[in-house]
């Protein structure tokens, strides 16, 4: 049986990968390095885990609107996420996925998803989809 979210659209796009979530806010400026993809912020509880090639599953965005430049960087270096879920997308997130052609949705119940699935997702519906 397929699980199915509907949230709102961010940015467009569709892809398949496989979840890596934290039920913390993160920081893509000082938070992740850009070079390696790598979540480098002291005592997250993803730190030093890469988020290259996942789909990144976290509550919301925080810290500086430099943000939104890192998440645009790691994109064109191969090295950033291939989705974002969010429960709330604030500016820096939507600004550095839209900017970076990732596909975002927020207002998913992100409590839901957990590190490994799976997961197809549809932002230009709005649609998360557990297979």
């Amino acid at each position: 049986m397929t699980t199915k979210f509907e949230g709102r659209k961010i940015s467009p796009g569709e892809v398949t990968g496989e979840a890596l979530v934290t039920t913390q806010g993160l920081s893509f400026y000082g938070g992740v390095d850009p070079e390696t993809g790598v979540i480098v912020e002291k005592d997250h509880e993803l730190e030093g885990q890469s988020i290259t090639g996942k789909v990144l599953v976290f509550p919301r965005g925080k810290g500086s609107t430099v943000g939104s430049y890192v998440l645009y960087q790691l994109a064109k270096t191969g090295k950033g996420p291939v989705a974002i879920i969010n429960q709330e997308t604030e500016t820096i997130v939507a600004v550095g996925c839209i900017i970076s052609d990732i596909p975002a949705i927020d207002r998913i119940p992100i409590e839901k998803i957990k590190t490994g699935q799976k997961l197809r997702v549809d932002a230009t519906n709005g649609l998360v989809e557990l297979p």
